[in-house]
Parts: structure tokens; sequence; C-alpha cells
């Protein structure tokens, strides 16, 4: 099953499974934007538009997402905002400019794309020299074993997510990416806040 065809089966759930257990980190992650006035912004895989409600006023924000039927539930979150537009694109192949961005927030996708590391290569493309990519997903321990997450993994990576991702292979290929913080969250340090930014 592809990723559009699976998310676009998830879009009405989607909400449901995931607000409650991530709303905590991804309000805390956003709170890095603080200050970000006269910027611009793009959420990478913005998915429902969880983070619309939470996203400060300010910067300018463009959200893209692969599957339609999410976007149109991130539309219905924008009545109230006028600064925030939303594109239909695929995250591995960014339809946007070099260098084109001050901050790229990558909530819960790293984890999601087939090919994360060509994902994050692309928001290495499109961010200004100086800019910085702000991370929150799920990620392995460099050397950890997890057999059960690995395992988990060749079911689960075929309808929503994947539970195998390791930062560092992504980030030695991305060599313009300096890593700022790492933060491991509850539970069990699964989840990471990461602020990477890039020095070229």
């Amino acid at each position: 099953m592809s990723l559009k065809h699976s998310y676009t089966l998830l879009a009405p759930l989607y909400d449901l499974i995931v607000n409650g257990p991530t709303a905590g980190m991804r309000r805390n992650s956003l709170r890095r934007l603080t200050g970000a006035t006269d910027q611009t912004i793009l959420v990478s895989g913005i998915g429902t538009g969880l983070d619309i409600p939470d996203l400060p006023a300010g910067p300018a924000y463009i959200g893209v997402d692969l599957t339609t039927a999410m976007l149109r539930r991130a539309q219905r979150r924008l009545r109230q905002r006028n600064d925030i537009q939303l594109h239909c694109g695929d995250v591995m192949y960014l339809p946007y400019a070099d260098e084109q961005f001050d901050v790229i927030l990558m909530h819960l996708i790293l984890a999601v794309v087939p090919e994360p590391e060509r994902a994050l290569r692309e928001a290495a493309r499109v961010v200004r020299p100086g800019g910085r990519i702000l991370v929150l997903d799920k990620f392995l321990r460099h050397g950890e074993r997890a057999p059960v997450r690995r395992v988990l993994n060749n079911v689960i990576r075929h309808i929503a997510t994947r539970t195998d991702v390791v930062l560092e292979p992504l980030l030695a290929q991305c060599p313009q990416l300096q890593l700022i913080e790492e933060i491991r969250l509850a539970p069990g340090g699964w989840f990471h806040q990461i602020e990477l930014r890039k020095t070229e």
C-alpha cells in the first residue's frame, strides 16, 4: 500500500490516534518558534494540521503534505488564520527552490516516509544557510537492538509509520547540517526533539 493511499484511509482517524499521545510534545517543540517573527517557515508533512492552533503568529507559514484528504482537514483549522498556505506535495521531492525557508518544521514525518534520508536532504536543500530544521519524531538510539520495534516495523511501515529509523545515518547524508540539540522524551526516550542548523 502506498503512503498516499494509506494516509487517505487514515485521515478520518488520524487526529483521534495521534493527537492525545503527542499533543504535549508537539506544543513544547513549537515553543522553539518563539521570536521567529518575519521568518518564512515550512511545515513539512503538515497532515491534518494538528500543529496549526499552536503555531505562533508572526512568521509566514507554508504547509505541505502528500495527501489531499489530510490537507482538507488541515484547511478546516485555518478559519482564524491568514498566515498559512497549504500545498500538496511530496516531502521527499519538495516543490520549492533552494534556500527558500528560514525554518523547516518536521513533526512526525521522518519516521513516516519510505526514505527519511531523502526527506531530510530535501529539508536541508530548501532551508537557508544559518536556518534551522526542527524535528520531533521517534528514533532508535544508535546501536540499539530493539528487536520488537524492528519486527513491528516489517508490518506497520506499510500502513502508517516506521519504527526502525536511526538519526545518525540520516545526519551522515547531510554534512551541511549541524546537530544543535537532541532531547529524548518520554515514553522511554523513543521520541526525540531535535534542532539542526544549516552551516553552509
